[in-house]
């Protein structure tokens, strides 16, 4: 990250992952399932569902959809969040490209 003085005040320019930037082990699985949740949370509003009708909508349990709610999402996979999102009415695509350095790289694009 990149460190500079602004108004006296020393700031440093995220890195675009604040999983990564606050160090936290697997940043990139975070900022996926944080992006996958935040868009649960879309569909349950859109869709005017109470936690009871979500939980029946996505196979899980109001608790589950209360904690996703509340941004607790460390006890459920990408997959299942994922799995979420179809019975909410979404379609996933996973794009594989070859990467540019020895260890690729995940990423999340929401149309």
């Amino acid at each position: 990250m990149v460190k500079r003085i602004l108004d006296g005040i020393e700031v440093e320019a995220s890195s675009g992952n604040v999983f990564a930037d606050l160090g936290l082990p697997d940043a990139e699985q975070l900022k996926i399932k944080s992006g996958l949740v935040i868009e649960i949370t879309r569909a349950v509003r859109r869709l005017n569902l109470t936690q009871e009708e979500a939980g029946r909508r996505m196979g899980i349990s109001q608790a589950k959809v209360s904690g996703l709610l509340r941004g607790d999402f460390s006890n459920l996979s990408e997959h299942k969040l994922m799995e979420c999102l179809n019975r909410l009415g979404y379609d996933i695509e996973i794009k594989l490209t070859p990467a540019a350095d020895s260890v690729g790289r995940r990423s999340l694009a929401v149309a």
